[in-house]
Parts: C-alpha cells; sequence; structure tokens
C-alpha cells in the first residue's frame, strides 16, 4: 500500500515539476513558434514540387537548429537588447516569406538571391505578382504575424548578458549544424545523370531552388543561398576542365542534307513572340501568323520553350543566339555571360559572311543588360524603342509601334546589305486584364469615340486581345517587306519564348495543354519562306535546336560540339528536349526522376542510355558556360 501511495505521490510531483518548467520557459516556445510556421508553410506550399516530403528530419531539422540560434541569442543579450535581435530577425524573414512564396505562387520558384539583379526589370510587374498571388500565402502570414506579436510581448527583458549561455548555443549549433547534411546521405563523387536528386548533391551545389527549399527549410535556405550567392568562391575544378578537354577533343562537322544552303544568301527575320502560346496560334486571334504556320517548315506540334525561372524571355534570346542554355546544375542568370566569349553565335557567324546583324524591341537597352550582351554575341546594335523615341504615353506597349514608328522600322532594312533582324515584341504580357496594361490600351483603342459602359474582360479575353495586337504587327511586317521588295528574299523563323506561365488563372492552360508536367512548355516555332515550303516536322525541338538548324539551312558549316542543340531537319536527328528539373521528352516518352511517367515502352538499357545523354548535354553546357571555355579554346 506505501508503494502505490508514494507512487502516486512522485507522479504528482512530476506533473508539479512539469508544469512548473513549462511555465517558466513557455516564452521561448512562443518566441519560437512564428518563426517554425514560416518554414512549415513554406514547404507546404511547395508541395507541388514532389521532392523530400515536409515530414523528413534534415529540414526539421536545420530549422530547429537556426530557432535555437536566433532564441537563444535574444535570450542571452540583457535586457531590450534581445527583443530588438528578436523583432529585428522575425521582420527580415517574414519578408523573406512573403518574397519567396509571392514568387513560387508566380512562377512555381521559390526566390534566390541570384535574381536581385534583374529586380529592376521585373518591377513594373510587382504589384500584378502580389494582387495575384495565392491567398493562402497571406493568409498563412496574417497566422504567422500575429504569433510573432505574441512571440514579441513574451520575449522577456529581465535578464543579463550571459557570456557562458552564448557560448553554449554558438557551440551547440555550429557542431550540430555541421553534422546535420551528413543525414541526407552520401553525395555522388562522379559526374553521373542521376545527381541532381541525389539529396546530398542538391544540398552542396544548392542551385535548384526548389530542391533546395525542400532539403533544407527556409531559414537554412535564406542563409545558405546567400552565401552561394555572394560569398562562395569558384574555384577551377581540375576534373571538369579535364572532362570538358575530353568532350571538345574532337570535331564533327554537320552534315549536309537537302535542306542545306536552302536559304544561303537570302536576309532573315528572327521573330521571337512574348507569349504566343500554341492555343493562341489560331484563325480567329491570329491569322496572319497561323496563315504563315500553315504555309511553312512548322516545328510547333512537338517544340518547347522550356522555362527556368527568372528572365525566360531573355533566356530564349541567350539560348538561339549562342546555341547554350542558362546553367542548370548552378544559378546564374543569362545575362551574366556578358563577358563570356561566344565565337560561334548567330551574329558572328552572319556577320562573317557579309551581313548586318541587329536586334529590335520596346525596351530599353539597359533592360536585362541587353546593351552590353547583344554586344558580345556580336550583334552591331540593339535598338530600344523608347531610347529613340518619347512617347507621352504607354501606346509603345503595342506591337504595332516597332512597324508604324518609321524612323525605328526602316532600320530594319538597310540598302544594298544582306541583313539579320532580331525582333521582339512585347504585346501579349501580363497584366491580362482591361483595367491595365496592354489589353487596357487596346480596349481604350477599340472603343475610342464610342460611348460604351465599361465591360471588365476575362483574363483568356485579354490574353486573345493581346495575342491579336501581335499578330497584327506580323501583317505590318510583311506588308513593309514587300513595299521594299523584300518579301521573297526574306526568311523568317518565328518562335516564342515562353508559354503563358504568367496567367493567373491556370485552369485557363488546363483546357488547352498538357499541363502536369513540363510538356506544357509546347509553344509555336516555325520557318517561313513566303510561302514555298509546306513541311510538318514530326521530331521534338527546343530553342537549343533553332540556331543549328538555321545555320545548316543558309548554308554554314560548323562544328556540332559548338551547339547543344542539332539540325532538327537533319535525316540523322533524334530529338530530345530536356528541362530544368532533368526530365526530358524524346516525342515517345516523358521521363522524370530517371523514370518513364508516360508514353510509350522503352528498354531499360535505352532509358539508361538517354538519361546519360542528357546527363552530359547539361554537364557540357553549363561547364562551358561556367568557365568560358570557348574563350580557353581560341586562346590556345
Amino acid at each position: 500500500m506505501m508503494k502505490q501511495k508514494q507512487l502516486k505521490i512522485n507522479f504528482k510531483d512530476l506533473l508539479y515539476k512539469i508544469g512548473k518548467f513549462i511555465k517558466k520557459y513557455i516564452h521561448v516556445f512562443y518566441m519560437g513558434l512564428p518563426l517554425i510556421l514560416m518554414d512549415l508553410m513554406t514547404r507546404y506550399l511547395g508541395l507541388g514540387i514532389h521532392f523530400y516530403k515536409i515530414y523528413r528530419l534534415v529540414p526539421n531539422l536545420f530549422t530547429l537548429l537556426w530557432i535555437l540560434l536566433f532564441v537563444g541569442v535574444a535570450l542571452s543579450l540583457k535586457k531590450y537588447t534581445g527583443k530588438i535581435i528578436y523583432a529585428t530577425i522575425n521582420i527580415v524573414f517574414m519578408i523573406l516569406f512573403l518574397v519567396n512564396n509571392i514568387y513560387y505562387s508566380m512562377t512555381s520558384n521559390f526566390f534566390s538571391f541570384s535574381l536581385v539583379e534583374s529586380a529592376g526589370e521585373g518591377s513594373s510587374y510587382f504589384w500584378t505578382a502580389i494582387k495575384d498571388c495565392n491567398p493562402l500565402v497571406y493568409i498563412f502570414f496574417g497566422i504567422i504575424l500575429l504569433s510573432f506579436i505574441w512571440g514579441f510581448i513574451k520575449t522577456p527583458v529581465k535578464h543579463k548578458y550571459s557570456f557562458k549561455k552564448l557560448s553554449i548555443i554558438l557551440i551547440l549549433f555550429l557542431s550540430l549544424h555541421t553534422f546535420t547534411p551528413m543525414l541526407l546521405g552520401k553525395a555522388n563523387t562522379d559526374l553521373v545523370w542521376s545527381t541532381w536528386k541525389n539529396p546530398r548533391n542538391v544540398y552542396l551545389s544548392f542551385n535548384d531552388s526548389n530542391k533546395s527549399m525542400q532539403v533544407s527549410g527556409l531559414f537554412e535556405y535564406s542563409v545558405r543561398n546567400f552565401y552561394v550567392t555572394y560569398l562562395r568562391d569558384q574555384e577551377l575544378d581540375e576534373s571538369e576542365l579535364a572532362l570538358l578537354k575530353e568532350m571538345y577533343s574532337s570535331e564533327s562537322e554537320n552534315s549536309s542534307n537537302k535542306y542545306t544552303g536552302k536559304y544561303a544568301g537570302k536576309n532573315l527575320i528572327f521573330l521571337q513572340l512574348e507569349g504566343i502560346d500554341s492555343w493562341l496560334l489560331n484563325k480567329t486571334d491570329t491569322p496572319t501568323l497561323y496563315s504563315m504556320l500553315s504555309n511553312s517548315l512548322n516545328f510547333s506540334n512537338k517544340h518547347y520553350s522550356f522555362y527556368t525561372g527568372g528572365g525566360s524571355t531573355f533566356n530564349s534570346e541567350f539560348t538561339v543566339n549562342t546555341g547554350f542554355t542558362v546553367p542548370i546544375s548552378y544559378s546564374e542568370n543569362a545575362y551574366s555571360f556578358s563577358n563570356n566569349n561566344f565565337p560561334y553565335s548567330m551574329a558572328k557567324i552572319f556577320k562573317s559572311d557579309g551581313y548586318t546583324v541587329n536586334a529590335f524591341h520596346m525596351n530599353t537597352k539597359e533592360y536585362y543588360s541587353r546593351n552590353v550582351n547583344y554586344k558580345s554575341w556580336g550583334f552591331d546594335h540593339y535598338y530600344g524603342l523608347v531610347d529613340m523615341e518619347e512617347y507621352s504615353d504607354d501606346t509603345y506597349e503595342l506591337d504595332r509601334e516597332l512597324i508604324n514608328n518609321e524612323d525605328f522600322s526602316n532600320l530594319m532594312f538597310p540598302e544594298n546589305q544582306k541583313f539579320v533582324d532580331y525582333i521582339i515584341t512585347y504585346s501579349t504580357h501580363l497584366p491580362f486584364t482591361n483595367t491595365s496594361g496592354v489589353c487596357k490600351l487596346l480596349y481604350d483603342l477599340d472603343n475610342e469615340g464610342k460611348e460604351v459602359e465599361f465591360k471588365e474582360m476575362t483574363e483568356e479575353e485579354c490574353a486573345r486581345r493581346q495575342a491579336k495586337e501581335t499578330d497584327y504587327m506580323v501583317e505590318l511586317l510583311l506588308q513593309k517587306l514587300e513595299d521594299n521588295n523584300l518579301l521573297d528574299n526574306t526568311i523568317i523563323v518565328v518562335f516564342t519564348d515562353h508559354y503563358l506561365y504568367t496567367l493567373n488563372d491556370k485552369t485557363i492552360l488546363d483546357k488547352y495543354k498538357e499541363t502536369d508536367n513540363n510538356l506544357i512548355n509546347n509553344t509555336p516555332f516555325f520557318i517561313w519562306d513566303n510561302g514555298k515550303t509546306k513541311k510538318t516536322v514530326k521530331e521534338v525541338t527546343s530553342q537549343l535546336d533553332i540556331l543549328p538548324t538555321v545555320l545548316n539551312l543558309f548554308g554554314f558549316k560548323y562544328n556540332q560540339n559548338n551547339y547543344i542543340g542539332a539540325d532538327a531537319l537533319d535525316s540523322d536527328y533524334d530529338g530530345v528536349v530536356f528541362f530544368s528539373d532533368y526530365s526530358w521528352y524524346d516525342g515517345n516518352v516523358y521521363v522524370d526522376g530517371g523514370e518513364v511517367t508516360n508514353g510509350k515502352k522503352i528498354s531499360s538499357s535505352s532509358l539508361e542510355t538517354k538519361n546519360i545523354l542528357i546527363n552530359n548535354l547539361i554537364i557540357r553546357n553549363d561547364l562551358t558556360l561556367k568557365y568560358d571555355y570557348f574563350d580557353i579554346l581560341t586562346k590556345k
């Protein structure tokens, strides 16, 4: 009886001590709660990434360690200093919570500090991104804000500075932080195709913002992303240089085919269409483009303009002009390679044959640093409409102005000179509402002089109307070519920079496209010679294949190793497109995570062979840009 009574007394005593402990230290929980919510809610909003589940140990351990550091430091400093530190940390990360999740809501990619360089370019669309963001982001933010206020209130100020406590916290944090990445498993030390999906490799390279967020949690991701972007030295890796040397050790000249030299000596226009998605190219919305498509070398059925997040329009410009794409295995913007040597760029090859090569766009030469980038690619000039002409309103955003402004459009057609023009449209750009932006300009223009009651247009209606504006510009372009007797002697290469991912209402895309995977990136691409050639190409292509295909059509011989893509009209062409998450599609199967997710059957050996091929293409692409390898080769 005595033993049972003693046990009962001890149990009550234990509960009392636990209650007393919780009461004494409950403020620590209150202080940590907003930080826990920031991380868990961010990773919850990114569940669509399907990489490294939210309950896994490592990201949660990282988060607890950073909370230990933040709260521990705040409680180790005397009086109000700790409270100020606590408030500052929370405010910084609440801002990062919003930035990451608003950006993810719009682009399906988390924010990276490497995007700060392009903040100015995107500043005019900040309000649209904020307005059209997933409402859950703001609901979660409200919960976090309330928990922060409560944590701030509960942060004690009646404590002294404790060097001992601070030292223990720092030692504990540093030791456990060093150990935690090891729990992600063993890294691949060899350059194998599956490296990208190894969690430890993801953490070490920290180049994929989505996967890095999932393996790290918000706090580790933010700090490490800052370190990788601004502080980590990019040292020469002799093994990578040796691999590049091997890849470029042999030359492989492009083979001749029945299309070789078909357009030799003719003028050339690259027409890069902003946001003209595959479903927008039709008889009703874009009759001129549709007519051209129907009488052309048409690659559109299986052409993909893959999106890598951040500056997707300029990414396409970079790819079509250089034959390389924005790095996948590390974070770098396309316009960061302006000091690289691109001896085999489109402009330099055509200029070597006596062409003038110029670029034309609505925006300024400073936007995306186009002035320095187009110069590095070998262009004679980059012409920005708003650099040349002062507009009292926003009508320069209408594509028609590229042609209707005669001073500007006359520069496209130099007399007695073979030319290449790279024309970039704009009008099918967000926002897709007739209360602002291009859609409002067109709505007002369509109803000018009419007494009509304002009717708000849907996003789809705006997208279609804005696409029609681009089509009108193409109509004007063809007329100007005809007026200058250039129509029969000018080839027009038409392609879209990216699918219309900027729509807020994603159900619009569900009606017209495959939206469950990267095949959503299907976009138009065709080559028009005033209707003389009509052929539908069935092979898969991407922006990477445009330049090699065009070079062969114009009769240029080139080393195929100098480009990542290939001539899509060659009989030996084996088309494949890869995406920024290492998934790929060859027209028969779509492969994600190294495994077939839809399409026809493929043997395990063929699957492995193609996985290795994709990996090698990405390695050659990324390392060539990383080390400016063409500059090394040309100096030998």
